[in-house]
């Protein structure tokens, strides 16, 4: 990956867009550092030590959303409105047909994307905003009280306005990487927020390390575990299995077409990371619900109920993995069809070895997937479960670790990396291809 990134360099055009890349990416880290108007965050408003939807927020917009910055909501919307509208597109048939027509049906599926987007970021910041005001994190007058009427009005309109701008405009950042950078740009944003709290966790462990005793074996043990989770993640990102289809010859005019042996490759983590974020953003809403409420006056049963939604819990851990395996299968059913991969297959006069046409073949598909989505959620819970695991293990041994890089971190860092190369590779060998006269 290393040398793909400087033999790139090399090339004058993939340096511009590789500097081009660069310098959204430091306009985004300075936008994320830039408070928001009227609100005075100081010590960060997400709580340390719990699951909270703000907390899976934070790690997403790497620690804006924490700090209130004009970034707060960073490309969250973006990819809610985007999964929404994939999904959409399978139920409603309107938003299907646009998705066949081409290049002109992405573009108008590309900008319901945008308008929904801009939708959804209204309204997260708008929650945001009532959050905010709630905990005493709004500038107040001389006398400390919050302001009231038209004041309290523009106030709340100027936060809502800047976050929503702010949202808007990473979008935007965005599809300019898309058409003049390297790779996918919202992806990029993505890993840069994440990336960037890399020196919080190298703090974490020096801190880890200056308690000593049972420590220092602690320490290198996960530092150990995080490497060798990044190389699970990047062996399971490339993982496929291969379904062989043989074509019969056919003659159209005066040329012969068919013959020859393929494949239908099918990865084995065919759905990313998206069952991890909605596995995490279920699991994460019980304890956000608990912080709006007053703990002294619930019951011990509810208490006890909400507890479960912690990570240190050994039943968090099973519900996480369940709900994993949940949302593999559920997305794996939207992406394939197998009676309509089937079908292709028989309209261009081809078949799978050894399995007749039409619905043994069908069959034949679904239990390929059924078998292949069940590996690939289950090697997904492993690299999701780990950094509850971790903290599950050191709490029963009295030396408690929490990382603030958990497993759906891990995925999207590497993903990002693996596809920017991919897109570097690409790149390059159309710039250095050569016909057969050459």
């Amino acid at each position: 990956m290393i040398s793909t990134f400087i033999n790139a360099w090399k090339i004058a055009d993939l340096r511009k867009k590789m500097l081009f890349t660069a310098l959204i990416v430091l306009i985004f880290r300075i936008g994320a550092a830039i408070p928001v108007p009227f609100t005075n965050i100081t010590d960060g408003i997400t709580p340390e030590g719990t699951e909270t939807f703000m907390n899976y927020l934070n790690m997403m917009t790497g620690d804006a959303f924490n700090y209130g910055t004009i970034f707060a909501m960073s490309v969250t919307p973006y990819i809610n409105s985007s999964i929404i509208i994939q999904l959409l597109t399978v139920a409603i048939p309107a938003l299907e047909k646009l998705s066949k027509e081409g290049e002109e049906g992405r573009k108008k599926l590309a900008t319901i994307t945008r308008y929904t987007t801009v939708g959804l970021a209204l309204l997260q910041s708008t929650a945001y905003f009532i959050y905010l005001r709630a905990q005493n994190y709004i500038v107040t007058d001389a006398q400390g009280n919050q302001f009231t009427g038209f004041a309290a009005v523009l106030q709340g309109l100027t936060i809502i306005l800047v976050l929503t701008a702010g949202s808007s405009f990473i979008m935007w950042l965005g599809e300019q990487v898309n058409d003049r950078g390297i790779g996918n740009g919202v992806s990029i944003i993505l890993f840069a927020g994440i990336v960037s709290r890399l020196p919080t966790i190298g703090t974490q462990m020096y801190g880890y390390l200056q308690m000593g005793g049972l420590f220092y074996a602690l320490v290198p043990i996960v530092i150990v575990c995080l490497l060798a989770m990044i190389a699970f993640i990047v062996w399971m990102d490339n993982a496929e299995r291969r379904i062989p289809v043989q074509y019969a010859k056919r003659v159209v005019g005066r040329k012969m077409y068919g013959g020859q042996s393929t494949h239908i490759p099918i990865k084995v983590n065919m759905s990313g990371v998206l069952p991890v974020i909605f596995a995490s953003s279920i699991l994460s809403l019980p304890p956000t619900i608990k912080m709006f409420m007053n703990e002294d006056s619930m019951r011990k049963s509810t208490i006890a109920f909400f507890n479960i939604f912690q990570s240190t819990h050994w039943a968090y851990a099973i519900m996480y993995f369940v709900l994993i395996l949940f949302f593999a299968y559920f997305y794996a059913s939207i992406q394939y069809n197998p009676v309509e991969m089937a079908n292709n297959i028989r309209k261009n006069s081809g078949m799978i070895p050894g399995i007749r046409p039409g619905k043994p073949t069908a069959d034949y598909i679904k239990k390929i997937l059924s078998r292949i989505t069940l590996m690939g959620a289950l090697l997904l819970s492993v690299v999701a479960l780990f950094p509850n695991l971790l903290t599950l293990f050191t709490t029963l041994i009295g030396r408690q670790m929490a990382l603030s890089l958990g497993g759906t971190s891990l995925i999207i860092v590497v993903g990002v990396a693996l596809e920017t190369a991919k897109s570097l590779e690409s790149q390059m060998m159309m710039r250095h291809y050569k016909g057969f006269l050459d």
